[in-house]
């Protein structure tokens, strides 16, 4: 059996399974491509033509090295936890995390945002002190100390489990020495004040999370869910969220589906949103300035 052949044949289990892709894939092909180069020891990021190799090893594929395929996606369809957790490994922006079941699954849309630019054009300067608020596996504090390499990082969230899978990718990526963890209840240990604060919290309403497929519901539902409508957090929050900025400094927020509830909750909050491969309307900034103006109004 050749490489792509056994792909198609993993992707056609997913399939007829059901299985729900959205933990670092968005289809159940590039899951089973994942899947499959993951247990051949084949690089993640191989170019496609790889498929199509005349390479031996990519036509004529062991009888040891399918049942290795095979296993892994008995698996996957069995447990319907998220791949990530079976191999303990996720990428995010082209860098590789650990993960465990301690943490959700890197996938946060700030990480596209962060390595677009578009923060440093925005600000108008290399922040000097990052925030990651509510961190979990850590990545996006990694990704922040990878950007910005003079930056001291912060990584603050309530799960002392989680923040033990974040020390692991800060020593994974040699930034034990730029990275400070901490555990605390929302700013509860917050110092400041920062240039940037990278807030994905947990959003997601409790009715949506009853109706969310089995893999979500594998991973910690703390990092997922605050309240009855999400914003149970995010209220506790943003109103003192100025307070740990600099005058120009600035909150990038991730609220995934529930601009809506948001902007009731908040109307006239001046916000910019950054576009991302899921839209336009997941990912916010809102300068300290902005805040400030709409919390210490009299």
């Amino acid at each position: 059996m050749n490489l792509l052949a056994l792909i198609e044949q993993v992707q056609e289990a997913l399939d007829s399974s059901q299985v729900h892709t959205g933990h670092g894939t968005l289809n159940t092909f590039d899951e089973a491509h994942w899947l499959v180069f993951w247990c051949l020891g084949l690089p993640l990021d191989s170019d496609a033509s790889a498929l199509s190799s005349d390479t031996p090893q990519y036509q004529n594929i062991s009888d040891e090295n399918i049942h290795a395929v095979l296993q892994l996606t008995q698996e996957r369809i069995q447990s319907r936890k998220p791949l990530a957790y079976l191999t303990q490994e996720a990428w995010l922006q082209g860098v590789p995390f650990y993960i465990d079941e301690r943490a959700i699954v890197p996938r946060s849309l700030i990480a596209e945002v962060l390595c677009s630019g578009s923060l440093e054009f925005i600000l108008g300067f290399e922040p000097d002190q990052v925030l990651d608020l509510c961190t979990g596996n850590g990545s996006l504090a990694v990704l922040s100390a990878l950007y910005w390499p003079k930056a001291k990082i912060e990584g603050l969230d309530i799960s002392e489990p989680a923040l033990e899978v974040a020390k692991i990718n800060a020593n994974k990526h040699a930034l034990n020495a730029q990275i400070e963890w901490r555990l605390s209840d929302g700013l509860g240990t917050a110092l400041g004040p920062y240039d940037l604060i990278l807030c994905n919290p947990p959003y997601v309403p409790l009715q949506s999370m009853n109706e969310l497929p089995l893999e979500y519901q594998r991973e910690p539902s703390l990092a997922l869910s605050s309240g009855m409508d999400g914003m149970d957090l995010i209220r506790q929050l943003l109103p003192h969220m100025q307070r740990y900025l600099t005058q120009r400094g600035l909150l990038v927020l991730e609220v995934g589906h529930e601009l809506g509830t948001l902007s009731k909750l908040y109307p006239n909050l001046p916000w910019m949103t950054f576009d991302t491969e899921m839209g336009d309307d997941q990912v916010l900034g809102i300068t300290a300035h902005a805040l400030a103006a709409y919390f210490e109004k009299p």
